[in-house]
Parts: C-alpha cells; sequence; structure tokens
C-alpha cells in the first residue's frame, strides 16, 4: 500500500515537530518532542509516534489539529437512508459498493480530502444493468440442511453476496473504514450505526425508561436486514458488541441462519460471561471494578455536561486510556490513533452508561449452535483486555468448523490495527461463504485481496 496522496499524517507531525523546534531556543529538541519511527497500522509506511510524555499541552492539541486535518480516516460515505427498530428508533445506514442495482456513489463525505491507503477507483464494466458483477454464469442452490432456499432452479443469474457490518460499543460504522474501502469494488456492503450510536436515534425505548440489550441490538439488525437486503445470500460481520448483535439475532431468528447466513465473522467479541473480564487488572483489581463499575457508569451518565466537559479538559488522560484499551503496541499510525479517539469521544457518556449494564446479561453460548454448519471466522487479538483471546477460543470451541485467527499483539480495535490481515481474513471468508451457498462469484479485486502472499500473519 502507498501513504494517501496530499498531506500526510508523517508531514502534519513533522510539520509540528518543525514548529517545535523553533520555539525551544536554548532548550533540548528531544525535551521537547520525541519522534519515534513505527509500522503504520496497514504495516507497510512509516508513522511518527507522538511521545506524549515529553510534549507540552499546546503542542499535543497542536499535533491533534494538524492530524485531524491530514488523515481521511471515516470519510468514506455510501448512499443514506433511515430504517425503523421495532420500537421506532430511527436507524441510520449506508450502502455502499458498486455492487447494487442502482449504483452506489462512493466519495468521501463533503468538506472532507485525502484517500484511505485502501481506496480503490470505482471499477469499470464490472456491473452490468442488472446491478449484478458480470462474471456471473451458471447457476446454484443453496448448500447444507434441507429446507435451505434454491438459487438455481432456472438459469437465471446466481445471486450477489450482501455483507452486512455490525460496529461495536462507543463506535460507530466508520469504524470499518479499511474493510469498507477494501471491499467496495463489485460488491453489496450495508453499513449501520447501531441505536444510540453514530448518526442512529438515540434509543427511544431506553428514553421511555426500558433497558437496553444485546437482545434488542439482534432486533435491530433484522430489521435492517429486512428494509435492505429482503433477498439473497447475507454475510454477517460483528466486532465487540456487533458480534454480540450477531449472536442475539441467530438466538432469534434461527431460521434466517439457515436459509439465507453464508457466512459470519466475529471479531474480538465475546457470547458470554462478561463479569470475568479482568481489563487487564490484577484479581483485586478486577474484584473491586466488578463492585464499583456498574454504580459508578450508572452515576457518570446522570452527570453528562460534568463529564463531558471534563473528558475534554481530560483529553491527554482519556488519550492514554483509550490507546491502552484499543492498541496492543505502540507501532500504530499516529493519525489512526487520533481517529480511533474521535470515534470514543463522539459517544457520549450517558451512551455509555445505557449499554453498559446490557453485557453482564449477554449469555449466547447456546446460541451459536445456530452457526454450526456455516462458515465462520472467529478473530481476536491476543492483547485485547475488553475482550481477551480466551472468549474467542471458547466461541471456537462451540464452532469446531470454524477459522480461529488469534492476532499477535493486536488489541481490541484489530480492525484498524491489523487492517490488511482482517481485509485479508474477510475477503477469504467471502470466498467460502460463495462456495457454501452457490452465490454469485466474487470480483477479482476480492480474489486478489484473499490470494495470501506467504508473509506471517498472526
Amino acid at each position: 500500500m502507498s501513504e494517501p496522496t496530499g498531506s500526510s499524517p508523517v508531514a502534519a507531525v513533522a510539520k509540528v515537530a518543525k514548529a517545535a523546534e523553533s520555539a525551544s531556543a536554548g532548550v533540548s529538541r528531544a525535551g521537547l518532542i520525541g519522534i519515534s519511527v513505527g509500522v503504520v497500522a496497514a504495516g507497510a509506511a512509516a508513522g511518527v509516534a507522538i511521545e506524549r510524555l515529553t510534549v507540552g499541552r499546546t503542542m499535543r492539541r497542536r499535533a491533534r489539529q494538524e492530524l485531524d486535518a491530514a488523515a481521511p480516516y471515516g470519510s468514506l460515505r455510501g448512499r443514506p437512508r433511515t430504517v425503523p427498530a421495532p420500537d421506532g428508533t430511527e436507524l441510520y445506514v449506508e450502502l455502499d459498493g458498486t455492487g447494487w442495482p442502482a449504483p452506489v456513489q462512493v466519495h468521501p463525505e463533503d468538506g472532507r480530502t485525502g484517500r484511505g491507503w485502501f481506496t480503490r477507483r470505482r471499477g469499470d464494466g464490472q456491473v452490468d444493468r442488472t446491478g449484478l458483477p458480470g462474471v456471473l454464469a451458471g447457476s446454484g442452490t443453496l448448500a447444507g440442511a434441507a429446507g435451505r432456499r434454491s438459487f438455481g432452479a432456472t438459469h437465471e443469474p446466481r445471486p450477489p453476496l450482501t455483507v452486512v457490518f455490525c460496529h461495536g460499543y462507543c463506535l460507530a460504522q466508520d469504524s470499518w473504514h479499511f474493510q469498507r474501502a477494501a471491499l467496495r469494488e463489485g460488491m453489496r456492503l450495508v453499513f449501520w450505526d447501531q441505536r444510540s450510536h453514530g448518526r442512529s436515534e438515540r434509543s427511544r425505548s431506553y428514553l421511555a425508561g426500558e433497558n437496553a440489550s444485546i437482545d434488542q441490538l439482534g432486533g435491530d439488525l433484522k430489521a435492517v436486514i429486512d428494509a435492505v437486503a429482503p433477498e439473497g445470500p447475507i454475510v454477517l460481520v460483528g466486532h465487540s458488541m456487533g458480534g454480540m448483535t450477531v449472536m442475539a439475532l441467530a438466538d432469534q431468528h434461527p431460521e434466517l441462519f439457515r436459509e439465507r447466513v453464508a457466512a459470519v465473522a466475529l471479531i474480538g467479541t465475546l457470547a458470554g460471561d462478561w463479569d470475568s473480564v479482568t481489563l487487564g487488572l490484577p484479581a483485586a483489581g478486577a474484584k473491586l471494578l466488578r463492585r464499583l463499575a456498574p454504580g459508578v457508569v450508572r452515576l457518570l451518565g446522570r452527570q453528562v455536561e460534568l463529564v463531558e466537559a471534563t473528558r475534554r479538559l481530560g483529553a491527554d488522560l482519556t488519550s492514554v486510556v483509550y490507546r491502552r484499551f484499543s492498541f496492543g503496541t505502540k507501532d500504530v499510525d499516529p493519525a489512526v490513533v487520533r481517529f480511533s479517539e474521535q470515534l470514543l469521544d463522539a459517544t457520549p457518556i450517558d451512551v455509555v452508561a445505557e449499554f453498559y449494564p446490557a453485557f453482564s446479561a449477554h449469555e449466547k453460548i447456546a446460541a451459536l449452535a445456530t452457526l454450526r454448519g456455516i462458515p465462520t471466522l472467529v478473530l481476536a487479538g491476543t492483547k485485547d483486555l475488553l475482550t481477551p483471546p480466551e472468549h474467542s477460543e471458547a466461541i471456537a470451541r462451540e464452532l469446531p468448523e470454524a477459522e480461529l485467527v488469534l492476532v499477535q499483539d493486536a488489541g481490541h480495535l484489530v480492525m484498524l490495527e491489523r487492517p490488511e490481515l482482517v481485509c485479508r481474513r474477510l475477503a477469504a471468508l467471502l470466498g467460502q461463504a460463495v462456495e457454501h451457498v452457490g452465490a454469485a462469484a466474487l470480483p477479482q479485486s476480492v480474489h486478489d485481496l484473499a490470494a495470501p502472499d506467504g508473509s506471517p500473519e498472526a
């Protein structure tokens, strides 16, 4: 991958460093700012890491401003629409990719510049007038259990896959930036913001006094699928809370998985036993956390204005916390780190409080049986403190045919920290989905992405 054209994160930070040097009359440059060369999250370009502890508050603020102006992350947009959830909450959805019947314009958001590292030009000649990829020859049937839908009784084109992405807690659909850019060409992609997150409406049922639940999110996912992809094979991709959402859907609608789900990806998630997560604390600290955290989060959720003001004033401290629980190493592009901070900062504290209690009630080990026989990818970082890898291993034990991938030294936001690996694994899963259900052939770009390059990944 090559670095984006135009103003790059490296150039942005270099600009700040130069300003710091000119302002440091008589003071050691190293005493003001430390710069270390690291590996960019995609693993290909050099990045510059800002050493927070040796840079003054003003310089750190200027560095953030430079990175915000230079970074293209989160700028990709598709065709927007809203879908009503069962309780009437308006869910924000975007249809992306060039494989839809009416071509979806793929472009950065207005007012944003730059291109993500995976951004591809829209293919020409890859989509015919029916909206299906031009390589759709032949017919097929859904493989597996009896009663699955037949797509190939006649010689009509086989239906394409629709890939639905479900984001995690305190994030938004833009957390899939790299995967979105990598898979746009010739594919049908669906991205949506979970209720109360991103551009979706604040949960109406919660505002009316009903507690949030993962089961409710499963119902939301069903509403999105019914509205934007009511027919044809689907692939469900979920990260963290999004993976739990997929499990809730499996629990509520096993027939959907028998008839239409062609593959599933569960990334950095768990099927239950949330209260065993220690967040990397020693035993005594973890025990105290389990006892105090629910009440503290609930209290903070009632002091929104105070907490948000404190959040802004304590940006340096929250940045350290965000990084510790998001990434496994320091070798992450600073622009990606800043992007993750922006996603997390955009989630109000009362939304954090709304969903936190729901995780203790999430127990979907039994629902995993619905996924048996369906191509499934279970992927996690070995340094994930929020959904530790042993939880992915527990999921894989319930799904012995699933592919378990543990990404060495990656943290919770593995799709941002190791995007090339995650994109490659997803592309391979899509190939398995096509074989599993007899769906339309994938575009060449996806085949190329899935092709192993011989280098170790995980």
